[in-house]
């Protein structure tokens, strides 16, 4: 009796807006069966790898029956792995898209029934171990030893013994010849060893043979040691213990010193610059067996050289050399870069000029090769001025045609030995002579 006086007092009619009311308060406040179910997909998509979600790429206008054939496998899996886990009381919707992909499934089911397409590729794409064929490996050892420098290497050693103030023997240059490449192929072999993951990174050098895999780094070692240790003991027994000696040292600068240095400093290029100077003196101590002044300037050409050379083609590099982990002055000190070619440039004058000074020319040489010095100092300031990549690009070209025109020309105006032979009877004649006049 007192509940149904409390309804009559009250306003029944309040009661229904009261009950809306509390039905939104609960819907904002409250956790609902939908967001329940919201949060149990993240935590299933969270914790089971195999049922994240991925972004779906966009779709070419005309893609193959292989790709479309990936796709659908590939949307079933996910579909089919998620449907495990979703709520049993499904919408229409997903009842029909799963109708429409088992169809789907069966279409493609018959296509890869009729075409065996899938199965090829997915063959050809699998990873294979790379087989050593017997008739790709003088190539391979012909690129691990970089056969183009080795031949610039030799060249410059022959150049050293033709200029030596001596009488030409063909043995002692074929052997000093033979004994420098077999140095020069060890050395480079050693630096493709140690540089492996770096060269992997650069568009220059990723198509080497051991970043490649076409060669192990076992066989790699064992090459470099049948060619290093014959070619030292050619030099040193063949032709003379001192050029033996300057073949290990350039060995161990080029593959000890200059190869960690390049990762270290930009010095690397002063010492690199040393171990390509070297060659043309070994080619003098192969002839004389002495070091004389003639070698070191020789040394000095070839050292002067390589900085116009080497800075006009690592400023094209520049992106490469960043990748790989190089420490170069293009990347780092490109003002410095610029400057040091062009002063190697107007160096390369003065040391052509000192040639005749030394004895080793006639005064010809410094005046039948200042038009070839100066056009390489103008494309030198040229790249000091622009700093681009044609005037680089011209600084480089025009350094690998520069450098065999002035060996040639310096060859051609060689000073005879019997010129210095009757210069030095002379001498002694009128040595002599003095000698009398102040006896008698």
């Amino acid at each position: 009796g007192l509940f149904v006086w409390r309804l009559r007092n009250s306003d029944a009619r309040q009661i229904p807006c009261r009950f809306v009311h509390l039905y939104h308060v609960a819907s904002n406040r409250l956790i609902t069966f939908q967001y329940f179910n919201f949060l149990k997909r993240m935590y299933v998509t969270q914790c089971n790898k195999d049922l994240s979600q991925r972004a779906k790429p966009k779709s070419d206008s005309i893609v193959s029956p292989f790709h479309e054939l990936q796709q659908l496998d590939q949307e079933k899996k996910v579909v089919h792995k998620i449907s495990s886990d979703s709520p049993v009381h499904q919408s229409w919707s997903e009842m029909s898209s799963r109708n429409e992909l088992r169809e789907m499934k069966s279409a493609a089911e018959t296509e890869d029934s009729v075409i065996p397409v899938g199965a090829e590729s997915k063959e050809d794409r699998q990873w294979k171990e790379m087989k050593l064929r017997l008739d790709d490996l003088p190539g391979i050892l012909a690129r691990l030893s970089k056969i183009k420098l080795t031949a610039l290497v030799v060249s410059t050693a022959a150049a050293g013994f033709a200029m030596a103030p001596v009488p030409f023997e063909l043995t002692c240059f074929l052997l000093a010849s033979l004994g420098t490449g077999l140095a020069s192929c060890a050395a480079n072999s050693i630096n493709q060893f140690f540089e492996v993951p770096f060269d992997s990174n650069m568009n220059r050098t990723k198509n080497r043979p051991l970043v490649r895999g076409q060669i192990s780094p076992l066989l790699a070692v064992c090459f470099a040691a049948s060619c290093g240790i014959p070619g030292i003991a050619l030099l040193t027994l063949g032709v003379n213990p001192l050029t033996g000696a300057l073949g290990a040292f350039n060995i161990f600068l080029y593959t000890c010193c200059y190869t960690p240095l390049k990762r270290m400093s930009i010095a690397n290029t002063w010492v690199g610059a040393v171990v390509g100077a070297i060659p043309p003196i070994m080619g003098w101590t192969a002839a004389t067996g002495s070091l004389d002044a003639g070698a070191l300037l020789l040394g000095g050409i070839l050292y002067s050289w390589q900085f116009p050379h080497f800075n006009a083609l690592s400023w094209g590099l520049r992106e490469d050399y960043s990748r790989g982990g190089y420490c170069m002055m293009s990347v780092t000190h490109p003002g410095l870069c610029r400057r040091v070619a062009l002063r190697h440039c107007l160096a390369l004058i003065g040391l052509s000029t000192v040639a005749p000074v030394l004895n080793i020319t006639t005064w010809s040489f410094p005046v039948i090769s200042l038009p070839i010095n100066l056009y390489i100092s103008y494309l030198g300031f040229r790249f000091y001025r622009d700093a681009d990549r044609s005037s680089s690009r011209k600084l480089f070209f025009c350094s690998l045609w520069h450098l065999p025109m002035l060996l040639l020309v310096m060859f051609t105006c060689k000073k005879s030995v019997l010129e210095k032979e009757d210069k030095g009877d002379l001498r002694g004649g009128s040595h002599e002579m003095a000698m009398e006049i102040r006896l008698s």
